[in-house]
């Protein structure tokens, strides 16, 4: 069988709620269904070791601006876990039992996840080995970033429609994270409820007895009681092996049933959409123009020799178009309104009015509809494309915008003036820095401008006729010109994108051995998807603040394959200059010490 992804999320709605989970995902108290001989691993929260109720009070203090309402949930139960056929692929029964490389696999994926989607709101992270299958409890702190408060609703979904869609967008990004694993997604679409982590203990613990006699390897001895037997066998840690065992079949069928109902479901589902395009197909058939034959039937002319004659018009009509070969007219166009305009020699308006008499509203609605898409495909088809227009290049202002880039940005000079020799930056008129921006074919479409001129000029945008759907500033490093791009780094500005990369040129001493590119991308609508889904290695590398974990998050969510790199500063410009500014700090005390050898 095919293993999957299993993920739950549980409501703590009070610090007496957070109390008791913590009791038993720490083992404060006796949990039955625990192996004690097996040790469970803390991943996240293992600097502080203070009680759960304390970290998460410290969160919301620290964090939100206002008072938790009444209502509010505190702090969110996320459980995760693949089905045992991943853990124990040559026998998912063997309860409490795994294969180490594959466990390890997991919880790496799993804990880079939930550093990723959550970061410091993941407050602690619980792997459990001690029972049937391996998985991990984290604590989320549910905090919106826009409001500082509280909010489950925001991060998982309230109730109904909204809940299900944030659940399942949830549950695919996981899934997505254990892909590599060979871990699949569960049936998509379904409308049966999600058990609770609660729920999933009822069923591992249910009828433990039962489950014992339906093995039949714990039978009672001869003339032994009642009494004794159960005793015996409840001491007996071959008991728990098998309750688990048993349990945990037990569960995972009910679960292929569940799962069974919901594609049964979704077929269901995706058989009504369809009915429903089909309907709107045909409803579409339904809103072609009106027959310019019979228009012209009611504009009272008569057919003769294969052409519409009347009211001095001599007209042929071929399909949606007519053409009139009258000596004095000598004019072609297409469609019903157009044809009465020119019959009638009337205005748009007066057309509609006329068409609506004869043809009632379905008609004009149809002959409208038909104007207006000969109107724009005759614009289409007669207007000159805009084609971009660079900022004029003024190479008396190139010193002033080379001293930018590498005193103020900390941007070494041979890098600028490579960039420079390229064409991918210069000057204009107005001493703005101009970032060339190219689409992925090199042709030049956009320009990105940095103000430079003043001391505080903090002025940046987008050059006039920017197309920002199909351009981005890029430059390749690493490899050969024409080997594939092995590694895509996001940045978001091109000043970033420059300094990320200058950043990995002076730790590794020279360019990376791969073909490397480096692509500024400030909005996660720009993203060229169908490119970067092809490059393996995708590193987004927003920065370290607030609104570039939002962004890298969404970008995450369209390319599961990419990873998020923070920058250690602000930006990555800024950590340049902080880098910068340590290696002329260790030159000069280098350079004290010669000195004082030399003396």
């Amino acid at each position: 069988m095919v293993a999957l992804a299993i993920l739950r999320v549980e409501k703590l709605k009070s610090f007496g709620n957070i109390g008791g989970s913590e009791k038993h995902t720490a083992r404060l108290q006796d949990t039955p269904n625990a192996d004690t001989t097996k040790k469970n691993i803390r991943l996240i929260g293992m600097e502080d070791d203070s009680p759960l109720e304390v970290l998460v009070k410290n969160k919301i203090a620290k964090t939100t601006l206002h008072k938790p309402r009444k209502d509010a949930v505190l702090c969110s139960d996320i459980f995760l876990s693949a089905s045992p056929e991943y853990f124990r692929p040559d026998d998912p029964s063997l309860a409490g039992e795994w294969d180490n490389p594959r466990m390890l696999d997991f919880v790496k994926a799993s804990r880079s996840w939930l550093v990723n989607n959550y970061g410091d709101k993941c407050v602690r992270a619980e792997l459990h080995l001690d029972e049937a299958t391996p998985h991990i409890h984290a604590y989320v702190v549910p905090i919106n970033e826009k409001t500082k408060q509280l909010s489950h609703k925001e991060m998982f979904g309230g109730n109904g429609r909204a809940a299900s869609i944030k659940l399942s967008k949830l549950q695919d990004s996981y899934a997505a994270a254990l892909a590599p694993l060979g871990i699949e997604r569960g049936v998509k679409g379904s409308k049966a409820t999600h058990t609770k982590v609660k729920e999933y203990y009822q069923a591992v613990n249910s009828e433990p007895l039962t489950a014992v006699w339906s093995n039949k390897k714990l039978a009672p001895q001869p003339l032994e009681s009642a009494t004794n037997y159960v005793a015996r066998i409840q001491n007996d840690h071959q008991f728990h092996a098998i309750n688990h065992q048993l349990a945990d079949r037990a569960f995972m069928q009910e679960r292929l049933e569940s799962a069974e109902q919901r594609a049964r479901a979704s077929e269901k589902e995706r058989q009504r959409l369809e009915e429903i395009v089909r309907s709107l197909e045909l409803k579409t058939q339904q809103l072609r123009d009106l027959d310019l034959e019979d228009v012209a039937w009611e504009l009272g002319l008569h057919h003769e020799e294969g052409k519409w004659k009347g009211h001095g018009h001599i007209i042929n009509i071929d399909g949606p178009k007519f053409y009139d070969f009258a000596p004095d007219q000598q004019k072609g166009s297409g469609g019903a309104i157009d044809l009465v305009m020119h019959v009638n020699q009337c205005n748009f308006r007066q057309a509609v009015v006329w068409l609506d008499e004869r043809f009632e509203s379905a008609g004009v609605e149809r002959a409208a509809i038909a104007h207006v898409k000969n109107r724009a495909a005759d614009i289409i088809q007669t207007e000159p494309r805009p084609q971009f227009a660079p900022p004029v290049e003024d190479k008396a202002n190139w010193s002033a915008i080379e001293h930018y880039l590498t005193q103020k940005r900390g941007i070494p000079s041979d890098c600028i003036q490579m960039l420079h020799n390229q064409g991918l930056v210069y000057a204009d008129q107005q001493q703005n820095a101009v970032f060339v921006m190219r689409n992925l074919d090199g042709q030049r479409n956009g320009a990105f401008l940095r103000g430079t001129r003043g001391e505080n000029n903090s002025f940046k945008g987008y050059s006039k006729g920017t197309k920002r759907s199909d351009s981005w500033f890029y430059f390749h490093l690493g490899g050969k010109a024409n080997d594939k791009t092995s590694t895509a780094i996001l940045c978001k500005s091109p000043i970033d994108a420059i300094s990320r990369a200058m950043l990995e040129y002076l730790i590794r001493g020279d360019v990376p051995p791969e073909r490397t590119v480096y692509m500024a991308i400030d909005d996660f609508k720009s993203l060229p998807l169908e490119r970067l889904r092809d490059i393996n290695n995708i590193v987004v590398a927003f920065g370290n603040d607030k609104s570039s974990d939002a962004a890298a998050q969404r970008v995450l969510e369209l390319i599961p394959q990419s990873q998020i790199k923070k920058s250690q500063a602000h930006d990555w410009n800024q950590q340049l200059l902080d880098y910068g500014r340590q290696l002329r700090q260790q030159h000069q005390q280098q350079q004290e010490q010669d000195d004082e050898l030399s003396l």
